[in-house]
Formats: structure tokens, C-alpha cells, sequence
């Protein structure tokens, strides 16, 4: 029985080194031993040097998109003087003389067909501009974004910074984009008439106050009858030079 055991030891250490001696018992030890144990390997597929991305292909072949969306904005068969600034493109120089007309070297951009002056198809043509920088343009030449969460009632006025641009007719040199510290101008849709006929009429009872939106005012003048006549009085003054507006901060329409 012994040397039937020993036999089959002989047999097994036989197979081993058969197998070990082939290079197959070096490769499961080495994927035994790797962090990956029991994980099914990752897979890394041979991919060709020119296509490095599957989306390559599709960038490449794909059309390419139209993003011109000044054309729907740009009037065609005008004169080219007359397009929109979004319209052409010029080559401002910074070199003229502020306020002083100058001469600017422009033309139409991509899928924009202006005209000259003779009715002749033209694509680069000379525009004579006031030269100045688009935040030193009029107000009326350009728009800005209104806050409604400042104080237009308030000794010093208060300013908040604005987000300003160009109207699409007006050109003039550097960013048509720009910051500019205005006013607090705005209205909540109160009326300056409304609020002093309410003052001289039923001032004692606090009516002004409460359309004002002024809550805490108007109930102590409510129910102090006006204090006396003396607070009602010196409401119509108030309200009649424009002292006492709205509670929002806004101003009177």
C-alpha cells in the first residue's frame, strides 16, 4: 500500500514538472499572484495609430454644421455701408483722434451680399465712423440690464454695475460688450399722482402708506388718525417732493 502511494506521488511530481517545464505553470502562478485574482481580465483591443477614438470617424466624416447665425440678422442686397456691425468685419486702429470722424477698412463677412453706393456687388468697402470705444457711446446708442434690487430712493443715489451693449446700427471701436456703474432706475408701477391724491384724501388713514407698500407706517397712522393730522400733513409734503416712494426701492411713473 505504501509503495502504491509512492508511486502515484512519483506520477503527480512527473505531470508538475511536465507542465512547469512547458511555460503553462509560469503563466498561472504569474495571473495567481496579480491583484486581479478572481477578475476577468481587461480587455485592451488593438487599435490602429491613425484612429484613436471610435468618434474620430464620425468628426471626420460628418459635415460639417452651419453656425452662422448672423446671416438671419444681415439684410442681403443692401448697401454695405448700411449692414449691422454683427454683419461686417473691420480693421479699427486706435490711433484716431477721440470724437474726430475716421476711416475704417472693412468688408462683408461669409454669405452676407451688400452693395456699393452705384448698385455694384461689393465685398470691401470704407466706413467713415466717429472714433470712440463703445462704452464712451451715448446712452441712447446702447442698451443695458436693469437691477431691481437696488434703492432708487436714497440720498446719495445708488449705482449698481451693469451689463451694457451696442444697438446692432451703431459702430464704434473695441468690445461692444462692456461694464458700466449706472443709477438705480426702475419702477414697480406706482403712481406719484395716485400716491398723493390718496395722501390728501385718506391720508389719517393711512391709505397712502398702505399703497405705497409701507404696512408698518400705515397702521400707526391707522389707528392714530393720521397722528392728529400732524403725521398726515407732513405726509402730503413728503410725498408731494417725492421724499417718501415706494417700499420696493422703485421709482414713482
Amino acid at each position: 500500500m505504501v509503495l502504491a502511494f509512492y508511486f502515484k506521488y512519483l506520477t503527480l511530481m512527473y505531470v508538475y514538472a511536465d507542465v512547469y517545464n512547458s511555460g503553462v505553470c509560469v503563466c498561472v502562478s504569474a495571473y495567481l499572484s496579480s491583484p486581479h485574482v478572481g477578475q476577468e481580465p481587461a480587455y485592451t483591443a488593438q487599435q490602429s495609430p491613425v484612429m484613436s477614438s471610435p468618434l474620430a470617424l464620425t468628426a471626420s466624416s460628418a459635415a460639417p454644421a452651419v453656425t452662422d447665425s448672423y446671416l438671419s440678422r444681415c439684410p442681403s442686397g443692401g448697401l454695405c455701408s448700411r449692414l449691422p456691425a454683427d454683419c461686417i468685419i473691420c480693421a479699427f486702429h486706435h490711433n484716431c483722434i477721440y470724437g474726430r470722424p475716421a476711416s475704417f477698412t472693412c468688408r462683408a463677412k461669409a454669405g452676407v451680399h451688400c452693395v456699393s453706393d452705384q448698385s455694384q456687388p461689393q465685398q470691401n468697402f470704407s466706413l467713415t465712423l466717429d472714433c470712440r470705444f463703445c462704452w464712451q457711446l451715448d446712452p441712447s446708442q446702447y442698451r443695458c440690464s436693469n437691477s431691481t434690487s437696488c434703492m432708487t430712493v436714497s440720498c446719495p443715489r445708488r449705482l449698481y454695475n451693469a451689463t451694457c451693449e451696442a444697438l446692432e446700427h451703431v459702430h464704434c471701436l473695441g468690445k461692444r460688450v462692456f461694464q458700466k456703474r449706472l443709477f438705480c432706475n426702475w419702477t414697480g408701477g406706482y403712481k406719484w399722482s395716485t400716491a398723493l391724491a390718496l395722501s390728501i384724501t385718506l391720508g389719517g388713514f393711512g391709505a397712502d402708506r398702505f399703497y405705497l407698500g409701507q404696512w408698518r407706517e400705515g397702521l400707526g397712522k391707522l389707528f392714530s388718525f393720521g397722528g392728529l393730522g400732524i403725521w398726515t400733513l407732513i405726509d402730503v409734503l413728503l410725498i408731494a417732493v417725492g421724499y417718501v416712494g415706494p417700499a420696493d426701492g422703485s421709482l414713482y411713473i
